[in-house]
């Protein structure tokens, strides 16, 4: 049996994570400097109290495809990421390499290391 998680970080009193993957597919042409924005963004964003880990993932079979695997200890420190500098500047910075617009799955943790 898994231990119970710490209330700190709970999002509707159950005690686990907010845990969204975007689903980002680029245009071919901008994929490098797609990466290049996303790397800062992801950098900055894990500084933030709130967010537990911000992963980028390539799909290996198409390049032109990501996975951006963002960990909130709370639904709040979601809204706030989206407050910041350093999203406003990636959100602007790649509106125009989107091949088809970004989809959000929201998801609640079971087993995720913090």
């Amino acid at each position: 049996m898994l231990p119970p998680r710490t209330p700190q970080r709970n999002p509707r009193d159950d005690g686990r994570m907010l845990i969204v993957h975007v689903f980002v597919h680029v245009l071919p042409e901008t994929v490098a400097a797609f990466i290049d924005a996303t790397r800062a963004n992801a950098a900055a964003s894990v500084q933030e109290p709130g967010i537990a880990r911000f992963d980028v993932v390539q799909e290996l079979d198409d390049p032109t495809r990501f996975v951006l695997v963002e960990a909130y200890r709370t639904e709040e420190a979601s809204a706030a990421h989206k407050e910041t500098a350093h999203y406003a500047t990636w959100r602007d910075t790649v509106a125009e390499m989107m091949a088809e617009p970004r989809r959000a799955v929201k998801y609640r943790d079971i087993a995720y290391p913090d």
